[in-house]
Formats: structure tokens, C-alpha cells, sequence
């Protein structure tokens, strides 16, 4: 029997997220204005107010979604690894796979909370964003038996920042193994396991 492919239009809502996340993660929250969101995504501005309310509110579903993307591709990484010091080493492994990426403009979460400023929903979605991050990294250091795991998880969580910084701003292609051997040296010390592997 021949499968029934879907032709149904995406909705509304999926098609203003597909085009915020284009324009705002290359261009720039604040240089992206609503009206270029619309006409991108092709749907009424009644369309965005109805279903977001305002430009913040779009600018925190957009986070939402690049937050549930980045978690997603990092926990199926974490997954492919048995002990809790390569869960930790394949995290810098799957984000310098990203510095290679042609449309790679840094992280997200940094660039609209630089520049939306303190409060708000933006600053709320990239505080998410970043707890997720510390607790991931400290669960996995006290799981690889660190002595101080929230000090492990906050050193390898401001190294990851570091490293999307300096990948973006350097266009250095070194970044991604110079961070995963500096993580893997925290990582010893902090447990007193060898740096090699």
C-alpha cells in the first residue's frame, strides 16, 4: 500500500519560529525587525500578535526551540558514551562539530541576552539555557567522582562558553580540540584520573 505523504501547510506558529530562527540567529535579534519576520514567513501580522503577543515573546520562543534542539543533540551525544568523564568530553566534541558549520554565528543564548539586556523573557530563556547547561555538567562531574563537582561543572561550563566565543570571533579551527584537551586536563584534575584519551 503507497504511503499518504502530508501536504498540509505549516502552521502559523511553525512557519514564525522557521523564520525567526533564520534571521534572528544570522542577523541579530535587535537589527531583525517584526515586519521582516512576517513578510519572511509569509503570514499576516495579526498571525504573530495572536500567536506570540509581541516581538519578546517571538524572540523567547526562538530560544525555546534552539535550547530544545541544542539539548537534544547534545544528550544523544552524551548518550553514545559508557562513563561519565566521555559524556562530558563528547559535549565539547558535538559543539566544535558546530564551528565547522558554514551558518555557525556563536550561541544564541549569549548574543540576544548581549543584546536585550538584563530581565526579561530573553534574559529568562538564556538563564534556562545556562542552568541546564551547569546542572548537565555538574551531574556528570559528580557521577565521574570529582571532589568539587558544582567547581567542575561551573569551570567546563564558562570553557564551553569560551570556546562558541572564541570559535565565532577567531574563526579559529583549533578551538574545538584546544577546548576538548583544557576540558579533559579539568576534568583529570578534578578527579584525579589521567588526562589522556
Amino acid at each position: 500500500m503507497a504511503s499518504v505523504q502530508s501536504t498540509a501547510k505549516p502552521s502559523a506558529r511553525e512557519r514564525l519560529l522557521t523564520a525567526a530562527n533564520e534571521l534572528f540567529y544570522a542577523e541579530g535579534v535587535q537589527s531583525v525587525g517584526i515586519d521582516r519576520v512576517i513578510e519572511h514567513a509569509g503570514v499576516a501580522k495579526a498571525s504573530l500578535y495572536n500567536t506570540f503577543g509581541g516581538k519578546e515573546q517571538l524572540v523567547r520562543a526562538y530560544l525555546d526551540t534552539r535550547r530544545a534542539g541544542t539539548a537534544d543533540r547534545i544528550t544523544r551525544a552524551v548518550a553514545e558514551h559508557d562513563t561519565p568523564r566521555e559524556q562530558m568530553l563528547a559535549i565539547f566534541e558535538t559543539q566544535g562539530r558546530q564551528f565547522d558549520r558554514p551558518d555557525f554565528r556563536g550561541c544564541a543564548f549569549i548574543r540576544a541576552g548581549a543584546e536585550a539586556g538584563p530581565g526579561g523573557l530573553v534574559q529568562e530563556a538564556a538563564d534556562a539555557y545556562r542552568g541546564w547547561m551547569r546542572e548537565l555538567f555538574t551531574r556528570l562531574a559528580a557521577e565521574a567522582g570529582a571532589a568539587d563537582p558544582d567547581a567542575l561543572g561551573h569551570q567546563l561550563q564558562i570553557l564551553y562558553d569560551g570556546a562558541g566565543i572564541s570559535a565565532l570571533m577567531d574563526h579559529d579551527s583549533t578551538v574545538a580540540a584546544t577546548t576538548r584537551a583544557a576540558a579533559a586536563a579539568l576534568i583529570a584534575a578534578a578527579t584525579g584520573a589521567s588526562a589522556e584519551a
